[in-house]
């Protein structure tokens, strides 16, 4: 895995690709469960030359450095290097760290970092989770619940004024979660949204913008692979971490279902009222692109297509807040479900095929993150060998930031590096050098878990260096999805600045009221006896 795949590396697929279909037409893609993209290309011979002359800079420095914080600094300057020639976040963070360790301290060091850090990064019994939840998620798009969910949602809410809108950010918010990728969600519920809205008349602005940001949430929602990884690195917790993002998660999307609601009253032609909705905006063909009428035995009939999905949820939420299960074992049994799900579903597919390709799928996309969590212990070795972590903490509280002026120069940073990384290298890479400055800036770290990984979500989404835009345009560029519409990377644009100032303010007020992270992890905690691991 490095900065430019998601956690199984699975590359984007094509435009003209069938296999992301989640209407439910046409045949679901098999191969990979987290397709993903790329705003930049491999790095050319030039790029290459550069980038290890650089590396090599880097070595000498650190093994001439007066001092053991220089050479921490020369290792953290290799690792950017690393990441920037797109080598394997695993590899950019472990290498640097291993020779530093032995540059700083000498090869006994070295080899007690060798024998330690790969067993106590990832025996935590809590880490267990990990391969429950992504297995969880693999079975449940072979089983096809994925499409059911979107179909239900758009039935449910397509009533209302941007009702097909507020469906699919709901739909996108629970897939993501599922899935636990933001990017995947985007290519699969983008095929099927964009063509869906546009049917319905909708501005193609509107269409776009509401899938970037539908799976912006889905990270937060339990079970939120992306939690599990950040309580492991900050060592918090497994059950109040993925609790603490339940809250934040679903009140953003509300936010954004609140925010297409007032533009369905206050400029209906944006979303297909007040117009002929039997012609998307803009289009230039003359196929008709009618949606059916829904009525509410249609609404009552589509729950019953999603029945899994709600026993899986009781099975969930219902084991953690019940005190029946730990967080480790209603992952297990939330697996479990899903397994019998699957085979139930696809019981005349080869259902006994999908299952083994979703355990080999589970297997590489949870190897992927396990290595990269080893290398985030290794740095976090070479910061306390080298004393580079209390330097780094020492300067960050010099500079006389209060608490609100530390989050927001983090926004900042975040910002720009998701020109580069996925939420889940910024994180690995930025985490363990600024835990240490958490307690010193009053910050906590349940409440920091949250709002680190909804930044890296923004990072993904802000225009114009998150990869999220770029691949929105990619989709819409395909004839079945536009319907004839021409949009433009403009039009992209201009759709993030109509919704990215909601999530802004909910940034805001997360900081404002940080309790909102914590009332939920307190609630289960009184009713439920606990819920660490």
């Amino acid at each position: 895995m490095n900065a430019n795949t998601d956690l199984t590396g699975a590359p984007l697929p094509p435009d003209d690709s069938s296999s992301a279909n989640i209407t439910g037409t046409g045949r679901p893609n098999t191969t990979a469960l987290f397709p993903t993209g790329s705003r930049r290309e491999r790095p050319g011979s030039l790029a290459l030359t550069i980038g290890f002359g650089l590396v090599a800079v880097c070595l000498a420095g650190l093994f001439t450095s007066p001092s053991a914080a220089i050479g921490g600094a020369w290792c953290i300057g290799m690792m950017l290097v690393l990441l920037f020639l797109s080598a394997p976040v695993a590899i950019a963070l472990s290498v640097p760290s291993i020779i530093g360790v032995y540059a700083v301290s000498g090869i006994p060091a070295t080899m007690n970092i060798l024998s330690t850090a790969p067993f106590s990064a990832v025996s935590d019994w809590s880490m267990s989770v990990l391969p429950m939840f992504i297995f969880m998620g693999m079975l449940l798009t072979q089983s096809g619940l994925s499409g059911k969910v979107y179909r239900v949602a758009d039935h449910w809410f397509s009533w209302l004024p941007g009702g097909i809108g507020i469906g699919t950010t709901f739909a996108g918010a629970g897939l993501s979660a599922v899935t636990g990728s933001t990017i995947g969600m985007t290519y699969a519920l983008g095929r099927a949204g964009i063509p869906e809205m546009l049917k319905a008349g909708y501005d193609r602005r509107m269409a776009v913008g509401t899938i970037m940001v539908s799976g912006m949430t889905g990270n937060l929602i339990p079970p939120s692979i992306l939690m599990v990884v950040y309580a492991g690195i900050a060592s918090v917790p497994v059950g109040p971490a993925l609790m603490a993002g339940a809250v934040p998660g679903i009140l953003l999307a509300v936010c954004f279902a609140c925010f297409i609601f007032a533009i369905g009253v206050i400029a209906p032609k944006l979303v297909g009222r007040g117009q002929n909705a039997q012609t998307a905006t803009d289009a230039t063909d003359s196929t008709d692109t009618t949606r059916p009428r829904t009525t509410w035995r249609d609404r009552l009939t589509s729950l019953t297509s999603v029945w899994g999905f709600a026993v899986i949820l009781v099975v969930l939420f219902g084991g953690m807040f019940s005190g029946i299960f730990t967080p480790t074992e209603a992952g297990a049994a939330a697996a479990l479900c899903s397994l019998l799900l699957c085979l139930w579903e696809k019981r005349s597919q080869t259902p006994w095929r999908k299952v083994a390709d979703s355990a080999m799928a589970t297997v590489a996309a949870t190897s992927a993150i396990f290595f990269i969590m080893i290398g985030a212990t290794m740095l976090t070795s070479l910061l306390a060998i080298t004393g580079l972590a209390p330097i780094l903490t020492g300067l960050i509280t010099d500079l006389g930031l209060s608490r609100i002026g530390f989050l927001l120069v983090l926004i900042v940073l975040y910002i720009v590096m998701g020109m580069f990384f996925d939420t889940l290298s910024m994180m690995l890479l930025t985490i363990p050098i600024l835990l240490p400055t958490l307690e010193t800036m009053g910050v906590s770290p349940l409440w920091f878990g949250v709002f680190v990984v909804l930044l890296g979500e923004f990072a993904m989404v802000t225009p114009p260096v998150g990869i999220i835009p770029y691949i929105v345009h990619s989709i819409a560029k395909n004839p079945e999805v536009n319907l004839g519409a021409t949009v433009t990377l403009r039009d992209i644009f201009i759709s993030l600045l109509w919704f990215l100032p909601v999530g802004v303010i909910f940034l805001i007020l997360m900081v404002a009221v940080p309790g909102m992270t914590e009332w939920l992890p307190d609630l289960i905690s009184r009713t439920s006896g606990g819920m660490s691991g």
